[in-house]
């Protein structure tokens, strides 16, 4: 017990160390320890403890809190945000600028440099802020019982959860958060909710009874389960017949296993959709509660066993902590810089050699080699994706409530082609719904609903009961009231776990001397209190099981009438009952759930279930949302363990539906989606989403959602609405398509451009272009690509994920760059008579201004073409591109006229250049309208394509979609 329980030595009150398991982690077989033997060894008492003692131990174990995070300041974020590869060599090419004394250069690269990181900081600092302020929502205090000195009397105090410290002892009630790992000492039809932890939608019986047995005995199920798999090994009291009838009940459940998800054996899989011992783990116990849980129903005391890092809660944070991910973006933008990096090395010592050899020139051309290396750098690309990425932002956060804490994360999501999602909470509200009443023969029978509805009623009215279970609320909401409240409440007898089921006795107006006892609970404990034959009892255990394995929730309700008296009815006098029928329940749906389905879908978006809960509930689910689930679609943690690191990639392509996860099984079938190249989202708002939540791509969380939860989060949204995932999406979809219009157009560009400049370099007796005027025009152009930030992207862009490869991105940047650089060396063609014929003036002077004016011409083509072609441009009004690209082209025309081209060193040259350069220019743009097109027509086919595999596949899963 000593390694089990976060112990307190009562001589010396020392904790045990951060790494040691709580209590829970009992091996099979472990005797469960006494009350007594917890309140020793943590030195404590049912009175709890004294200031003194709390003040000596919170000072030994620190406060009590899972995690130490610290918001970034705005500083290490401006810091952090020069990590990213394109800044970095921005930040050495402007070192190297300064170097070679060229400080217009070097004034311009810095000065992107600092814009970038500030608005990316900014932005990221605006996110911290109000995830910050979504902290202060969290519940912050714990009724705690203390006693001022020894001799003093116990009081109920409020004190910060972070000042509870190991042997406290604290009350908890309908609502509570659990703040701390505890043992129970005192309860009072206590259910828990650990979907926080487990995943597990439906609330958990919990109590403090010193249990005989050990710490994987299952002899106890949660209330208003049906729990059918269950063998009961004890005799309850008021139960009639022997042991011999246990035995052969048991007989009936063993017979009618093959209808069953899993067998009598296998206490894992039980119909109920609540995860058996296997599934929970570690916080299956029923005398222990975990810090991160949440109470429905009832009332305890407890001592708390472990604070802070030594709590599972803690533990499972530190486990996915582990260490940062990779993201999507990251991985595309990292490619394309170390390609383009590699090319920037070699352009400068190239350009030096190749001089020094042809021309005889010397270190005079470093500067022309350095500005031809920030030629081919897409110096605003870490501008420009803050920009994009921020106005994509902003609306999300005013409009759907989503904050977006990595601005990078933001493109991910519109890359994301599978979305990960917990059933409870995000498909489904955290509560069940009434499904069906039925009769003994299967039937639809609305009596049987009503009797549940007064058992339910005046069970919370007579029994002392603080409110409903979610099960009772769910009956209660589908009957009539006005019914109920036509009773005259007698007595009750609550549920109690080894009962499983409850009793309303009630007067019925007009019958005189007669009382009806009203019953529901498990199937199989109201059964066993029938007055049935042996056939009939397997007959209906048989029909409950069929409709468990259809994923509902099984409740049976039974009645009997008895003669009135005045003494008090106890749980002996359950018996000889009429079976009356079942009620089977469902999750409710969230209710923006199926629209945000049919919504992601469009968008080729997979959504894929990774829950905690039986595959029967989960599959459920999605049939009631639309969602298809073929045969074989459905795995649970069993399947998944059994399967290697390679088959795991194969079976997460084809399953919809991933039953009876643990943290770790979500974790690595998030990873093994990734490793098929997917672009993964993963939505959750528990303890146990944690490590899957950080091996995604795009980790999203709720507000409610823990806090270690939503830190590790990169979107928080304002509730668990998929629909506002669906609006990020598209958010996503439409600033990537921005970032990757741009990139598109600034390296296809600077691409031509550069290898003009090396061909023209060796053919020319002079420079192609001083540095400055290199500067000036990439100042130019640079400045004018700022409008891809404000872009409207084509209504469809939204509808296929916006992947940024870097594969394809080369392909597409080089045929199209030496599409540029043919334009330009025909250009040159026209320039080399043009700049010395008659009237030319100095040659030199004309050339450059007949080349700065033919590039920025070319790039404001290009801008055009590539961001405005993908429909007719007449179909609406000029966009911010296109006022930007026509404000360039005037800028290349007018400048060598200007009284600042001489200062630049350029001259405007002779008329007859400019048709014959418009000549130039409709045989550029003829061509990039014709590769362009092309492009085009093979990205439609292969999307048609695409659809038609879909289609299919949506066809072979409607067609046999059936739970395992």
């Amino acid at each position: 017990m000593a390694e089990a329980t976060a112990a307190w030595n009562a001589g010396r009150g020392t904790p045990t160390s951060p790494g040691r398991a709580p209590a829970a982690d009992l091996p099979p077989g472990h005797t469960v320890p006494t009350v007594l033997e917890v309140l020793r060894r943590l030195g404590s008492g049912p009175r709890g403890l004294t200031e003194t003692e709390a003040d000596e131990r919170a000072a030994r174990s620190g406060e009590n809190r899972a995690t130490t995070r610290r918001d970034s300041s705005w500083t290490r974020l401006f810091v952090r945000s020069l990590r990213d590869p394109f800044t970095t060599v921005l930040a050495c090419l402007g070192v190297v600028s300064a170097a070679v004394t060229a400080w217009g250069t070097a004034s311009v690269i810095l000065l992107l440099v600092l814009v970038s990181c500030a608005l990316r900081a900014s932005g990221e600092h605006r996110a911290d802020r109000s995830t910050a302020a979504l902290r202060e929502l969290v519940a912050t205090t714990a009724t705690v019982v203390r006693r001022a000195h020894e001799q003093a009397a116990p009081a109920d105090r409020e004190i910060p959860v972070d000042a509870l410290v190991p042997g406290d002892v604290i009350r908890l009630g309908p609502g509570d958060l659990v703040p701390a790992d505890v043992r129970l000492l005192r309860s009072i039809g206590l259910t828990v909710h650990q979907a926080a932890l487990t995943g597990e939608s439906a609330p958990v019986a919990k109590f403090a009874d010193d249990l005989p047995g050990t710490a994987d005995d299952l002899t106890k199920t949660s209330y208003g389960l049906p729990g059918i798999t269950s063998v009961l090994t004890k005799t309850s009291y008021g139960l009639p017949g022997t042991a011999d009838d246990l035995a052969r009940t048991a007989a009936h459940l063993t017979k009618i296993a093959d209808d069953l998800p899993g067998t009598a054996a296998d206490p894992t899989k039980t119909p109920d959709g609540v995860p058996g011992a296997a599934a929970g783990g570690v916080f299956d116990p029923p005398h222990l509660c975990f810090q991160g849980s949440s109470v429905v129903s009832g009332s305890a005391t407890a001592v708390v066993t472990a604070t802070g890092a030594r709590t599972r809660f803690a533990l499972a944070h530190a486990r996915a902590s582990s260490g940062p991910r990779t993201s999507a973006f990251d991985r595309s933008v990292h490619g394309i810089s170390w390609f383009l990096i590699r090319f920037m090395l070699l352009t400068p010592p190239l350009v030096l050699m190749a001089n020094a050899a042809l021309r005889g020139r010397g270190l005079e051309t470093l500067p022309f080699a350095v500005a031809v290396a920030v030629g081919l750098t897409p110096e605003m690309l870490p501008v420009l994706v803050t920009l994009c990425l921020a106005r994509g932002a902003a609306p999300l956060a005013r409009a759907h409530g989503v904050i977006v804490r990595r601005l990078p994360a933001l493109h991910d999501l519109g890359a994301v082609d599978v979305l990960c999602v917990d059933k409870t909470g995000t498909l489904t509200q955290d509560r069940p719904v009434v499904d069906r009443a039925l009769g003994p023969d299967g039937r639809n029978d609305p009596g049987v609903l009503h009797w549940a509805a007064v058992s339910a009623w005046w069970t919370l009215q007579l029994g002392d009961l603080p409110r409903p279970d979610a099960l009772d609320e769910a009956i209660l909401d589908a009957a009539d009231e006005d019914e109920l409240t036509a009773y005259d409440g007698v007595a009750a007898v609550p549920f109690a776990p080894d009962r499983r089921h409850a009793t309303a006795v009630v007067r019925t107006p007009g019958r005189l001397g007669t009382h009806t006892l009203a019953v529901k609970g498990d199937v199989s404990s109201v059964l066993a209190r029938c007055a049935l034959a042996d056939d009939e009892r397997e007959r209906l255990l048989a029909l409950a099981a069929r409709q468990a394995g259809t994923g509902a929730r099984v409740l049976a309700v039974a009645t009997s009438e008895r003669a009135a008296r005045g003494r008090p009815y106890t749980p002996a006098d359950v018996r000889g009952l009429t079976f009356l029928g079942l009620i089977t329940l469902r999750d409710a749906l969230a209710p923006t759930a199926v629209d945000a389905l049919e919504v992601l879908t469009g968008r080729g978006v997979e959504v894929k279930v990774l829950t905690g809960d039986h595959p029967g509930t989960a599959v459920r689910a999605c049939l009631d949302l639309g969602v298809p689930v073929a045969e074989g679609a459905v795995l649970t943690a069993e399947d998944v363990d059994a399967l290697t690191a390679a088959e795991l990639v194969e079976a997460a392509a084809r399953t919809t539906v991933f039953a009876r996860c643990t943290p770790d099984h979500k974790a690595r079938i998030t990873a093994a989606l990734r490793g098929a190249g997917h672009t993964v989202g993963f939505l959750g708002d528990g303890v146990n989403d944690l490590p899957a939540l950080r091996t995604a791509d795009v980790g999203i969380a709720p507000r409610g959602a823990a806090d270690v939860v939503r830190d590790a989060a990169d979107l928080v949204l304002a509730g668990k609405d998929l629909g506002a995932v669906a609006h990020a999406v598209d958010a996503g979809r439409r600033a990537g398509d921005n970032i990757a219009t741009y990139l598109r157009v600034t390296l296809s560009s600077n691409l031509g451009n550069v290898l003009a400049m090396l061909c023209a370099g060796l053919l020319l007796p002079f420079l192609p272009m001083l540095p400055a005027q290199v500067l000036t025009q990439n100042l130019c152009f640079d400045a004018a690509q700022l409008a891809f930030a404000r872009h409207r992207p084509h209504p469809r862009v939204p509808d296929r994920p916006t992947v940024l490869d870097p594969r394809r991105l080369l392909r597409f940047i080089t045929g199209f760059g030496v599409l540029n650089a043919v334009a330009d060396l025909a250009t040159f063609g026209i320039l080399a008579p043009a700049s010395h014929g008659p009237g030319s003036g100095n040659g030199e002077a004309v050339f450059h201004g007949g080349w700065f004016t033919e590039n920025l011409l070319t790039q404001a083509a290009v801008m055009v073409v590539l961001s405005v072609g993908r429909r007719p441009a007449l179909s609406r009004r000029p966009g911010p591109v296109v006022w930007a690209a026509t404000s360039l082209a005037a800028v290349g025309l007018a400048l060598p006229f200007s009284p600042l081209g001489p200062a630049l060193g350029l001259a405007a040259p002779p008329a007859v250049y400019y048709p014959l350069l418009g000549a130039v220019l409709l045989v550029y743009a003829g061509g990039l309208l014709a590769v362009r097109t092309r492009r085009l027509r093979l990205r439609r086919r292969a999307d048609a394509d695409a659809a038609d595999g879909g289609r299919a596949r949506a066809t072979v899963r409607g067609g046999t979609a059936a739970p395992r």
